[in-house]
């Protein structure tokens, strides 16, 4: 993408009113959100490095991962199976930056399921030294009547539980100078009127980032987070959002628009580095300017 085509396309105010059965595919979005493809420039700064990344097919974790290929790293990438036309695409830019990928699918809200993703991770990397977790469910509910107990059970057991069970399938396997990084949001500080479920899983990302940091320091792995803002990714047109807020999506911020994924996933990149090799128990915010 050109300076000036990228300078727009990060200017661009509004939304076309849009919505897709959940989880979302990216390439089914107007516009496609910048997932660093052809934007996000590399320096090596995760050369050697080997990452598992869940909720890689689309929106920030998609281009977390093609950042994480630019700046040299080999990648295992999870996915829903329903988004395997968004992950093999994925799949395609990090191979033809010359890294090594491996997809699988499968839902987290299986603990099971966990402990496979890094054991096949594993067999595919010989080891792991970087474990990002972005998937996630939002959905809104305006009222809390309606908020049913099974869309309480998915929303925790992907945000919060399947966190856990990642980080303890992955530990045996992580060596001192390991990163995990989790993704809380701006919700865990302003939460929306109708995101009752979804805020309070971000909350609780928050805190259980800073309880690990503590706990494992002493073995030299790193625990951080990162607090996106308003971000055009698929969560956001199935669900995540009312309607009726799409057009207008991430006008309040200070910066006036919603964020791209390909902003957001330099954090990610930095927190994973050997740059960040005294930095642990943090949230970086990247919310354009909200507090």
């Amino acid at each position: 993408m050109a300076e000036k085509e990228k300078h727009n396309f990060y200017n661009q105010h509004g939304f076309p009113t849009q919505s897709q059965k959940e989880p979302g595919i990216q390439s089914q979005m107007s516009p496609i959100p910048d997932d660093g493809a052809t934007t996000y420039v590399g320096h090596n700064r995760l050369k050697h490095k080997k990452a598992v990344i869940t909720g890689g097919d689309s929106g920030i974790g998609r281009a977390v991962a093609i950042a994480y290929a630019h700046e040299g790293a080999d990648i295992v990438l999870n996915y829903l199976p329903e988004e395997e036309s968004d992950a093999l695409e994925v799949k395609g830019i990090v191979e033809s930056l010359g890294r090594r990928i491996k997809l699988v699918a499968g839902d987290l809200k299986s603990e099971a399921f966990n402990q496979q993703l890094v054991t096949e991770a594993v067999t595919f990397l010989g080891d792991i030294n970087v474990l990002v977790m972005v998937a996630g469910k939002q959905q809104a509910v305006q009222d809390v009547l309606q908020l049913k107990t099974q869309q309480l059970i998915d929303t925790y057991t992907t945000n919060v539980f399947s966190m856990i069970w990642l980080v303890k399938a992955a530990l045996p396997h992580l060596q001192p100078n390991s990163s995990i990084i989790t993704t809380n949001s701006i919700q865990a500080e302003q939460p929306a009127a109708f995101l009752v479920d979804y805020a309070g899983t971000k909350a609780a990302i928050k805190n259980t980032t800073m309880s690990l940091a503590k706990q494992l320091a002493n073995r030299g792995i790193r625990v951080n987070s990162v607090a996106p803002g308003p971000v055009w990714t698929p969560l956001q047109v199935s669900g995540g959002q009312l309607p009726e807020n799409i057009p207008e999506f991430g006008q309040n911020t200070p910066i006036g628009r919603a964020g791209q994924p390909s902003e957001i996933a330099g954090a990610y990149v930095f927190l994973a580095s050997d740059e960040a090799s005294y930095v642990t128990g943090e949230s970086i915010n990247v919310t354009g300017g909200l507090k």
